[in-house]
């Protein structure tokens, strides 16, 4: 599952097009590493028809990688902006979504 570096093998090739915006578009961000992290539901056609190791996903790495207790090589990880005219002004929040790992 994992290459003699411990990195795992799980055949991501991501893209960063967000990071590749101006900084006010988002933060960068490492996700908050959570408790034992499991794989409970895996869809293993849909890791085949993007290319990935789903042997290597369904792992107990990669679930740690899933889960973002390991960041996988060649993310970038942020949290996007979001900006809104609420209650009468511009308004810059945080969308409230996971942190973005990178596009697959």
């Amino acid at each position: 599952m994992t290459d003699t570096q411990g990195k795992l093998e799980a055949g991501w090739h991501l893209d960063n097009s967000y990071a590749g915006l101006p900084d006010l578009f988002y933060t960068r961000q490492d996700p908050v590493p959570v408790r034992s992290p499991r794989i409970v539901a895996f869809n293993e056609p849909l890791a085949a028809s993007l290319g990935l190791n789903a042997q290597a996903l369904m792992s107990d790495e990669g679930a740690a990688e899933l889960a973002g207790n390991r960041i996988p090589e060649g993310a970038q990880p942020l949290a996007q902006a979001y900006a809104g005219h609420q209650f009468g002004h511009l308004t810059m929040l945080g969308d409230g979504r996971a942190v973005l790992l990178g596009e697959l």
